[in-house]
């Protein structure tokens, strides 16, 4: 018997996230034997559509033994290949639910910044995102429920409570925050261990609303690349291709991070930070506002979107919010500033518009209160 959860989340995948047409060619990844029955469904759906699957099957074990050994010719290859197919395709979709978080862990640093560099920022930085519909999302596997400690029936059931919510309305919330993003200047943050000031004053805003990743839920644009000054705390643990760090802390100067220290893996963070030039500024400044995601589980898909947080992102800028920071890495670091994380407050032009994670301001309080966002 079909779990309908199932159901209703691959029909919003094709009719809302993708909104996909008769005839498009839809690429689906799936990545972990769990998800196979998602995946299953999901075929069902795109074809119903009147569109055209192509289903290709990958798990981080499987990149793992490959990168071990290939050598940067094949890379380039394999890169080429996967770009040329990126190209054939109007839209792609991928549901990760491998059964280890860590399986690149040991993968050795170099051949890592060689991966990101050759295949990941030309099929899927460049092509993908900046062409494609896409939609990446977890599935609530053994190993997703561990690493946010809880039970698989209970975490399935979070799932797909935070996964099939009413992204339309949460859609309509968002518009008031793009408005007053739209209009400032200067931006402060403030809480424990923090201080930081910067500009986003001409950067494009891009609300999240469930078109690109589920769950959703978050408001982005990007500093203005040399406006970013004074220091931040990360109380949030981040896992970045396979390796676990927190403890976060950076200082910066005109905008790169000219201070950088981890609680856990140090060296493996400052390697990742001088992957390029690009690495050392930020590419992203966003709000969290998922009324159901509440607290970390070390996958930056949730993490990102928790109520009453904030995440900064060293790399990449994306189109839709440019500052001019290019590089092989986008890198999203999250603060949560409700009371139980420490509180906090931000400001826009000197004006305090959030506090402990609650929008204060008049514009946002009621549109984007947790139980407005609920209801």
């Amino acid at each position: 018997m079909k779990d309908q959860r199932v159901v209703t989340l691959a029909k919003n995948l094709v009719n809302y996230s993708l909104d996909l047409k008769p005839k498009e060619r839809v690429w689906i990844e799936t990545r972990g034997f769990p998800v196979l029955e998602m995946a299953k469904e999901m075929i069902t759906q795109v074809t119903r559509k009147g569109a055209i699957p192509f289903w290709y099957y990958n798990d981080d074990s499987l990149t793992r033994r490959w990168l071990l050994d290939c050598n940067e010719d094949q890379l380039k290859s394999f890169a080429e290949f996967h770009l040329a197919m990126m190209k054939k395709v109007d839209a792609f979709v991928s549901f990760r639910g491998g059964d280890n978080a860590f399986d690149l862990g040991d993968v050795p640093e170099e051949k890592m910044s060689q991966y990101m560099n050759l295949y990941y920022k030309p099929v899927h930085l460049e092509e993908r995102v900046k062409k494609k519909k896409w939609c990446v999302l977890r599935y609530p596997t053994n190993s997703l429920a561990q690493l946010a400690e809880t039970s698989q029936e209970a975490f399935e059931d979070f799932y797909f409570e935070v996964c099939n919510i009413d992204y339309s309305k949460m859609s309509k919330a968002m518009d008031p925050l793009c408005e007053l993003m739209s209009q400032t200047d200067r931006v402060r943050i403030v809480g424990p261990g923090t201080d930081l000031t910067f500009s986003i004053k001409g950067i494009p805003n891009k609300k999240c609303d469930g078109k690109l990743n589920i769950p959703d839920g978050e408001v982005f644009t990007a500093p203005v690349k040399t406006s970013v000054n004074g220091h931040i705390s990360f109380n949030t643990p981040s896992v970045h291709d396979g390796v676990l760090y927190d403890g976060i802390r950076f200082k910066f100067k005109d905008g790169k991070i000219v201070e950088a220290q981890a609680e856990v893996n140090q060296e493996k963070m400052i390697k990742l930070l001088d992957t390029d030039p690009g690495a050392r500024y930020i590419g992203e400044f966003s709000f969290g506002i998922h009324p159901g995601i509440k607290k970390p589980m070390k996958d930056t898909l949730f993490d990102e979107k928790i109520f009453g947080s904030i995440h900064l992102t060293p790399g990449n800028a994306y189109d839709e919010a440019d500052n001019g920071n290019e590089s092989a890495i986008h890198w999203d670091l999250v603060l949560i500033q409700t009371k139980e994380y420490g509180g906090g407050e931000i400001y826009f032009d000197d004006v305090l518009i959030r506090k402990d994670g609650i929008f204060v301001h008049p514009k946002l309080k009621d549109v984007l209160a947790e139980e407005a966002l609920k209801s």
